[in-house]
């Protein structure tokens, strides 16, 4: 039996950045209000002529360069995104491309915030039967794209960016330990986009139900997050870092005390990326490497909920 290990990570945010001062002149709002309800300061905004794929490629060039991994040696690549560049062919495909990947598949999962924690569960079974040997599992998403500009209930939240991770098998005292997905289409209504997909075409947009999205996640991704350590027979108290979905300061505090889990255990973004959907997660991993956090052999679960809706979590042995 062998295990899926993440040895690489990468991120990418687009140069331009607005904060809350910058949304008071295009809303009714103001830094406060948004930091009071939301924990949010600002987000990252895609670039005119940027799209989902190329900050998708340029957070896997990272991974995998932190890796010490080549382009040709990948085997897989599954990007998760609400916002792909076209209705087809998939980003995926076009990322391959872009890296100079040349063997194995690619293709897209969307799971909308939820989409990483997919694409991993999808991509660790591909490295577990054997079928990929070095994988790329990437969310990057544009949602400034789809956010209506005139609804301050939704636009203050979102933010745009990528992030990367290099799975290859490996020992198993490491790695991914299981996964666990769920979603729920007769909730659908409550977070949707009223259009089709598309970073580059004219679509729809955001539309929440922000109280009931509030109470599903809290008590999904705790559920979620305590069915993962019961199915490796592990304990709450024994969970070194949790790294939740990043889209609202107040709801990752609500889990966290609904877990009993103190708040220096939980890794937070959220002020600084605001809600970037399938690129949520792998940001935060990274931003935590980055800052030495995540020691050999640490149990962390990710953990995410998004439109569908869709929830899923993660629990690994770093």
């Amino acid at each position: 039996m062998r295990r899926s290990v993440i040895i690489g990570c990468g991120s990418y945010l687009p140069e331009k950045v607005l904060t809350n001062r910058d949304l008071e002149k295009m809303v009714e709002t103001s830094d406060s209000w948004i930091e009071e309800r939301t924990g949010i300061k600002k987000r990252h905004i895609i670039g005119e002529k940027e799209t989902t794929a190329d900050m998708a490629a340029k957070a896997a060039r990272m991974a995998l360069s932190n890796a010490c991994i080549k382009p040709e040696d990948v085997d897989l690549i599954v990007v998760a995104t609400t916002t792909p560049d076209n209705t087809f062919p998939s980003t995926a495909t076009r990322v391959q491309h872009l890296l100079g990947a040349k063997k194995g598949a690619a293709f897209d999962v969307q799971a909308v915030c939820a989409g990483f924690i997919y694409a991993l569960s999808v991509t660790d079974n591909f490295i577990k039967t054997g079928q990929s040997r070095c994988a790329l599992v990437i969310g990057a998403d544009a949602l400034s794209r789809i956010v209506d500009w005139t609804d301050r209930g939704t636009c203050i939240l979102f933010g745009d960016g990528a992030g990367a991770v290099v799975l290859t098998p490996g020992e198993m005292e490491r790695g991914i330990l299981s996964t666990h997905l769920y979603s729920d289409g007769s909730t659908r209504d409550l977070l949707y986009v009223d259009g089709g997909p598309g970073s580059n075409a004219k679509c729809g947009v955001i539309h929440m139900e922000g109280k009931e999205v509030f109470r599903h996640a809290v008590q999904k991704l705790s559920d979620v997050t305590l069915e993962a350590l019961a199915a490796n027979h592990l304990d709450i108290k024994e969970l070194d870092w949790l790294v939740p979905h990043q889209a609202n300061l107040r709801i990752l505090d609500a889990v966290a005390r609904r877990l009993e889990l103190p708040a220096e255990k939980v890794i937070t973004t959220v002020a600084e990326h605001a809600n970037t959907s399938a690129a949520s997660i792998p940001l935060a991993i990274h931003v935590a490497v980055k800052q030495g956090k995540f020691k050999k052999g640490q149990l962390i679960c990710l953990e995410a909920i998004g439109g569908g809706l869709a929830w899923g979590s993660a629990l690994l042995r770093w």
